[in-house]
């Protein structure tokens, strides 16, 4: 079946099967590798990717799920060269280490920060709370985006 999408503001036009997963259509035939598969289950956190800004486990959604949708991947963040305030964050606080829990722990930050552009400590925890990393201890995480917060808060006024 053909549905249509925007992802990462470019309108798409697809063949997807029936069984085939969001997950699969954003790697496989989008290219777009940010979007990790981890646990297969929506408990990890590695594939989240923005619908309709929010939040979702794109192992979970059947791509034929999105017909008509906005979907965001980390690849779409940075525009005109300039890395996303967020993606800006995560580098300047040490948030990453390995690196495979990052573009989702940013796409659900994104969606928070959209939701609630000024989150307390206790509000981000709870924000990235789907997202799972096995290296950084979370610390830098939140950090990053109590900092990604800031930075927009200050360039708003």
């Amino acid at each position: 079946m053909k549905i249509e999408l925007t992802v990462n503001h470019v309108l798409r036009v697809v063949e997807v099967a029936p069984e085939m997963r969001l997950l699969d259509l954003l790697r496989d035939v989008l290219g777009l590798t940010s979007v990790k598969e981890g646990c297969s289950e929506g408990e990890c956190g590695a594939c989240t990717v923005l619908m309709n800004n929010k939040a979702i486990t794109s192992c979970t959604v059947l791509a034929f799920q999105a017909q008509g949708s906005s979907i965001l991947t980390l690849e779409g963040l940075a525009e005109g060269g300039e890395l996303d305030v967020l993606q800006q964050a995560f580098r300047d606080n040490d948030a990453v280490q390995c690196g495979f829990c990052t573009p989702g722990m940013i796409m659900a930050a994104k969606a928070l920060l959209l939701e609630n552009p000024s989150p307390t400590e206790e509000e981000v925890r709870r924000g990235l709370e789907g997202n799972l990393c096995r290296c950084t201890g979370y610390i830098p995480i939140f950090r990053a985006v109590r900092d990604a917060a800031e930075r927009l808060a200050n360039h708003a006024r």
